[in-house]
């Protein structure tokens, strides 16, 4: 499918549910081996769907989340806003999150909520993400869209395992 025939657009409270569906599902999906399963077993679409419902709204405005819909259907979703990697990055921006329907992967929806983060993003020097470090499908995603590791590793805690995830960056301003 074509990327073109998705729409993106700022998410509203009424797409809580399916993003969060998508999130969850996203998950699953992407981390299968990667993260405990009773972890992921363990997540909850409506509990994450709550908790977006009950933060609508609130902040500055400098987080942003997108859906992209087909065919009046939100199949993909996407957050950034500014980095979250301490002052020496400040003036940049971070891609939080970016999840597509499982059912709807390599129909150019992340391509397309990717393409539209990246313009928004513009203004900044650099866009940067974190990615576990062994899912190999969304590294290559990223290095494809021209994003490269820049060194930097954490781990995260999921169902009492670490998870090591690997930074990436990509300029904007050439």
């Amino acid at each position: 499918m074509d990327e073109r025939l998705t729409r993106i657009r700022p998410m509203t409270v009424a797409d809580c549910d399916r993003v969060a569906e998508i999130r969850t599902g996203g998950w699953r999906h992407a981390y299968r081996g990667l993260i405990p399963q009773p972890f992921l077993d363990g997540l909850s679409a409506r509990a994450d769907a709550e908790r977006r419902r009950a933060g609508f709204g609130r902040g500055d405005g400098s987080v942003v989340n997108l859906v992209a819909e087909r065919a009046g259907e939100v199949v993909g979703w996407a957050a950034h806003g500014p980095s979250r990697d301490g002052e020496e990055h400040a003036g940049e921006a971070e891609l939080y999150a970016i999840y597509v329907d499982p059912a709807r992967l390599g129909h150019g929806i992340g391509r397309a909520l990717l393409a539209e983060t990246t313009k928004r993003c513009a203004p900044c020097p650099r866009l940067r993400l974190w990615v576990v470090r062994d899912n190999a499908p969304a590294r290559r995603f990223y290095e494809r869209a021209g994003f490269r590791p820049d060194g930097a590793e954490e781990p995260f805690e999921a169902g009492g395992a670490l998870v090591p995830e690997v930074r990436y960056v990509k300029e904007l301003r050439v």
